[in-house]
């Protein structure tokens, strides 16, 4: 068992912090707003900081899960940031889902101070977070990975170490490439099962059995069916992700041509007033061009 720290209590990271403080770690924890911090006290025990500085004082593992590269530095690094705080021999472990860019910028001002890092984004989303089944992949040198891995498996289900640092965050591009296209084509093949006149659950239910199948198609037909997407993972934050794949395919030369049409319809979903709807709502933009 560990000291550790985890910053950044949102939807994934205050049940992952409890998973922590369940499984025998000392927890400290950071939140920005600190009612939150509070609150997570209430229901798992362990203690709160007023800064990320002070919640890595003294700790082996410092894990983060905030919203974007910004936030990730604004707890990083600074007189206050996490940096400050941790030892030589500490590892610094990065659940958000940030550009590798900054993956490897981190890596190398905490390298300096010998801090070790892991940049490990998550998929499976609240849910996920909530039962401790994510899937975490992860970027760095093998031995921070290897000292990081029993901290990450107590809320995790599969755990790959990709390579070097930032190969964690750009496998997380690949999953939201996939999913984009994912919804996509669900939101296609609902709507066209709708127009033809079946049961769009029971073809979802059917498909999702064959080549067809796929998470999104098992977790999300049926909600879409029912036109309900006020969960899950937001289309604001999609397109955050999705940028982010964007920017570093264009640095690589890579085309996108699939993920920036479905990123424009992300977009288009955020000018109906969806931006805080789940993924899934992608559907939901085809009926409302339908009915103009």
């Amino acid at each position: 068992m560990a000291k550790v720290a985890f910053l950044g209590l949102g939807v994934m990271g205050f049940p992952m912090a409890g998973f922590l403080q369940k499984a025998g770690h000392s927890v400290t924890v950071y939140n920005r707003t600190a009612e939150k911090a509070q609150r997570w006290i209430g229901e798992y025990g362990g203690t709160a900081a007023a800064t990320p500085r002070e919640a890595a004082q003294g700790a082996e593992f410092v894990l983060a899960c905030v919203g974007n590269d910004d936030d990730l530095r604004s707890v990083v690094i600074g007189e206050q940031g996490a940096f400050a705080g941790m030892a030589k021999g500490s590892v610094f472990i990065d659940h958000t889902t940030a550009s590798a860019q900054v993956a490897r910028e981190l890596a190398e001002t905490g390298a300096k101070s010998g801090i070790g890092f892991v940049d490990a984004p998550v998929s499976g989303g609240q849910a996920g977070a909530e039962s401790g089944q994510l899937a975490i992949m992860c970027g760095g040198p093998e031995t921070d990975f290897e000292r990081a891995r029993p901290v990450m498996d107590v809320y995790a289900k599969a755990i790959e170490h990709f390579g070097g640092t930032g190969s964690g965050q750009i496998t997380k591009m690949c999953n939201q490439i996939c999913i984009a296209g994912l919804v996509q084509g669900m939101s296609e093949a609902i709507n066209f099962a709708e127009k033809s006149g079946l049961d769009a659950k029971q073809m979802a239910t059917l498909v999702a059995k064959g080549a067809g199948g796929s998470w999104q198609l098992s977790n999300r037909a049926e909600t879409m069916v029912d036109d309900k997407f006020d969960y899950g993972f937001a289309v604001d934050w999609m397109r955050k992700d999705l940028g982010i794949a964007l920017d570093a395919a264009k640095q690589i030369n890579v085309a996108l041509p699939v993920t920036a049409l479905v990123d424009q319809f992300y977009a288009e979903v955020q000018q109906m007033g969806g931006g805080r709807w789940d993924t899934s709502s992608l559907i939901r933009r085809l009926r409302h061009f339908q009915k103009d």
